[in-house]
């Protein structure tokens, strides 16, 4: 961008040179003249070109990412756009009415469970009272077409709807459980692999981070999502160890906390990373080994259960059948039934 004042000296030189020629001073040449000076005046307020190309890339991206957006919220189906932030509604307002003590917990679970569908604890505690209600609404839907309304006494009815009323609320508590425990076994389970590969990879000449983003593209299972994401969380500026320390709290699993914990320390006391996770790997394989043969010793306490309530009454159907007619035949005619 020109500068102003250098084109003012300019016209200055050009006035005071028409001044002092009169053979110049003609009204064409002073409208040339006029001319030039409005064009140096537009080429001196004009944005430049790389101003020009900056604004039109800026509106570009805003249209495009617009137009993005859109075509995203239009892929989603109906039931995502419409009904389900509804439903979300429902279940936070409900959710509103209940005691927050155990809201830490519930979140922790949540937390070990994957935060399966987006839900937060509020939306936890308003599906429990939904689920209660929806049982009380079937029973007394129920009764009333049966008839039961009239003919049971009204303690009776209310007692029923308060046990329906319990079991729809602890329905929602023990799916959690169960989810957020089968997701901590499934950790436990792809640990051991998970970390004699680590070690490998990290023998091989890989460092930490690259060893674990190796690990969580080979596989897929809720450790190797931990992974990525505490690999995120390291790329936008967290410190390892407490990504790290991220990751085992949210697995809520003993053995990935106790790994982590110790990776921790000999990073901070500057011991290898590969005699760290040779040392873990191979304490990890015995764990697991222990565990195995505890569950073989318990299976066969299992077992028992098995045989005496199940298979052994159908061995003495099938050999004592037969020959129950005779017994009683015989019996019959020693004592004279």
């Amino acid at each position: 961008m020109m500068d102003i004042e250098a084109i003012r000296s300019l016209l200055d030189v050009a006035v005071q040179f028409l001044v002092s020629n009169p053979l110049l001073s003609s009204p064409l040449t002073f409208a040339g003249l006029a001319g030039i000076a409005v064009a140096f005046f537009w080429f001196a307020l004009a944005p430049t070109t790389s101003e020009i190309t900056a604004a039109g890339r800026i509106r570009g991206y805003l249209g495009r990412q617009r137009d993005i957006i859109e075509e995203l919220e239009l892929q989603e189906s109906f039931w995502r756009r419409a009904v389900l932030p509804v439903i979300r509604g429902v279940l936070r307002t409900l959710g509103a009415l209940t005691p927050w003590r155990d809201v830490s917990r519930v979140q922790r679970l949540l937390v070990y469970a994957g935060n399966p569908g987006g839900l937060t604890a509020a939306d936890l505690f308003g599906l429990q009272i939904l689920a209660a209600l929806f049982l009380v609404g079937i029973y007394v839907l129920g009764a009333w077409l049966l008839g039961a309304l009239s003919t049971h006494p009204w303690p009776t009815i209310a007692r029923n709807s308060a046990v329906g009323a319990l079991i729809g609320f602890t329905l929602p508590r023990l799916w959690l459980r169960s989810r957020a425990r089968r997701r901590q076994r499934a950790i436990v389970r792809a640990f051991s692999d998970a970390l004699d590969l680590l070690s490998v990879t990290v023998d091989a000449g890989l460092g930490f981070d690259q060893a674990m983003q190796r690990v969580s593209e080979r596989w897929e299972n809720p450790l190797t999502q931990e992974f990525r994401r505490a690999l995120l969380e390291m790329r936008v500026g967290t410190p390892r160890n407490e990504a790290l320390q991220r990751m085992a709290d949210r697995t809520g699993v003993e053995d990935v906390q106790t790994f982590v914990g110790v990776l921790i320390q000999s990073s901070e006391l500057g011991v290898s990373i590969a005699h760290t996770l040779h040392e873990q790997a191979a304490q990890v394989r015995l764990r697991r080994r222990q565990r195995a043969e505890e569950l073989a010793r318990v299976a066969s306490i299992k077992m028992v259960f098995a045989l005496v309530f199940l298979i052994f009454p159908a061995l003495l159907v099938v050999l004592l059948g037969p020959g129950v007619p005779r017994i009683f035949e015989a019996l019959g005619g020693t004592f004279g039934w």
